[in-house]
C-alpha cells in the first residue's frame, strides 16, 4: 500500500471513529496539543490511560465480588474512571460510567455487574480501535510520510 492509501486509510478510520462515538471533540483537542516538540503526546496519554484503565476495571471487579459491597468505592472508581475516559475522549465509555454510577446511587448489585461487563467490553473495543490508528499513523511515518490532521 502506498503512502496516499496509508494517509486516506487513516483519515477515513479517524472519521469513523468519531461517527460512530468511540471518540469525541476532546480527542481532537488532545491532538491539537501534540507538536514537533512532543511528537509522541498523544500515544503517551492514552498509553496511560490504558494502564490507569486496566487497574480501575479490576478493582470494580474485586469490588463487587466482596461479600458485602461498598457502593461508595465502587461509585469512587467509576468516577475516575468516567473522569479519564472524558479526557482523552472516549465517549461511549464515559456514557456508560454516568449510567454505572446511577446504580451505584440506586446500590444496584446486578446493575453494577451488567454495566461492570457493558464498560469492560466498550473500553476493549476503544482501545484495540486507538491501538489500530496509531499503528496506522507509525506505518505512515515508517514510509517518510506526515500524519494528516
Amino acid at each position: 500500500m502506498d503512502l496516499v492509501q496509508l494517509q486516506r486509510q487513516l483519515v477515513d478510520y479517524r472519521t469513523s471513529l468519531y461517527h460512530e462515538g468511540f471518540l469525541d471533540e476532546q480527542f481532537t483537542q488532545l491532538k491539537e496539543l501534540q507538536d514537533e516538540n512532543n511528537p509522541d503526546f498523544v500515544v503517551e496519554v492514552v498509553s496511560l490511560f490504558f494502564e490507569d484503565s486496566e487497574r480501575l476495571l479490576n478493582e470494580l471487579s474485586k469490588a463487587l465480588e466482596q461479600q458485602v459491597i461498598d457502593f461508595k468505592r465502587i461509585d469512587a472508581h467509576v468516577h475516575q474512571f468516567k473522569g479519564s475516559s472524558s479526557s482523552i475522549g472516549a465517549q461511549r465509555v464515559q456514557k456508560l460510567c454516568i449510567v454505572f454510577r446511577n446504580f451505584c446511587e440506586a446500590q444496584n448489585v446486578e446493575g453494577c455487574l451488567k454495566c461492570l461487563q457493558q464498560v469492560k467490553h466498550e473500553y476493549s473495543i476503544v482501545k484495540t480501535k486507538l491501538e489500530s490508528m496509531f499503528q496506522l499513523e507509525r506505518q505512515i511515518l515508517n514510509a517518510g510520510g506526515s500524519v494528516p490532521v
